[in-house]
């Protein structure tokens, strides 16, 4: 795995609180890891699910500011950040990793948690609405539902697993600025930079690149690889739970009909669009951060 990280110790961000770099073991023997931001124990966890080629760096802004209130738990799924790469890429679909998720609910001792799921991470927050409901105390959908535009998909399916390097973080990214600058009209050029730094390390030859496994593009072009299940009765599953559904408003992944339709199967769940943003929304936007606040005030 060309790629450096640095040393699984505690470590404290510029702002906000610090977390452990931990890690579990997935049930074919993959060490994978997560960030564990400490928290009250009288609370359910918070837990941050990232979108298909991302992982826990996504949401250091969440978790830093959540920290301390609340135990947040950022893992990185197989083959993505600091957990290893899966031996067999057929394993990169959403449900092995629910099942990993799984074990790292019984090796950490989380019984019970708040989901904020990004695209693929809001398809898991609903698989396990249907596989384990007695665990989810809330959960928040960024982007995603049970149907999932083919435009977008398409999108997805044209840059993942490219494997694209570049000299430089500015080349990163202004790469990024070309390849979505129409999903965040509005980024400056150090947004991209953040981002660029999020999404992307230094490999072992000193050039800029993609931080995941380019083998989690095989299963997606297979298809029904999105998510391989009908997941309308999970939106049933999640009834009676505090939900918050998420959508940028120049998205081309979740629909304004979907999401419409999501709201009305969900009487009293808190249906939010982020303006003048794309797939996905980063949940740092003025709106999303309220909708987060409402969510967890609805849990306690």
């Amino acid at each position: 795995m060309p790629r450096m990280t640095a040393d699984p110790a505690l470590t404290a961000p510029a702002t906000g609180a610090a977390f452990a770099d931990q890690f579990w073991t997935s049930k074919d023997g993959l060490k994978l890891h997560y960030r564990d931001y400490a928290g009250r124990a009288d609370r359910p966890a918070v837990l941050c699910l990232p979108g298909l080629t991302r992982n826990a760096r996504d949401f250091a802004h969440v978790a830093e500011r959540l920290g301390g209130e609340w135990r947040v738990i950022c893992p990185d799924l197989r083959g993505r950040g600091d957990s290893a790469y899966a031996r067999d890429s057929a394993t990169y679909n959403p449900l092995q990793y629910a099942e990993d998720l799984g074990e790292l609910f019984d090796q950490a001792g989380i019984d019970r948690f708040v989901a904020i799921g990004t695209s693929l991470g809001g398809l898991l927050t609903m698989i396990m609405a249907l596989t384990m409901p007695q665990r989810i105390a809330g959960a928040l959908l960024n982007d995603v539902g049970p149907e999932v535009s083919p435009a977008g998909l398409e999108r997805i399916r044209g840059y993942v697993g490219q494997g694209r390097t570049f000299p430089t973080w500015m080349h990163a990214a202004r790469a990024l600025e070309e390849s979505q600058g129409d999903v965040f009209p509005g980024y400056e050029i150090s947004d991209w930079l953040d981002m660029a730094k999020r999404c992307m390390v230094v490999g072992g030859n000193g050039r800029i690149v993609f931080d995941y496994d380019m083998k989690i593009a095989e299963p997606l072009a297979q298809p029904g690889g999105e998510s391989g299940v009908d997941l309308w009765p999970a939106i049933q599953a999640l009834k009676g739970k505090p939900v918050t559904l998420v959508r940028g408003e120049l998205s081309d992944i979740l629909s304004k009909d979907v999401h419409r339709k999501m709201a009305k199967g969900l009487p009293g769940s808190d249906a939010v669009t982020v303006p003048k943003v794309g797939h996905a929304p980063m949940l740092n936007e003025p709106e999303a951060v309220a909708a987060i606040d409402r969510l967890l005030a609805r849990v306690e």
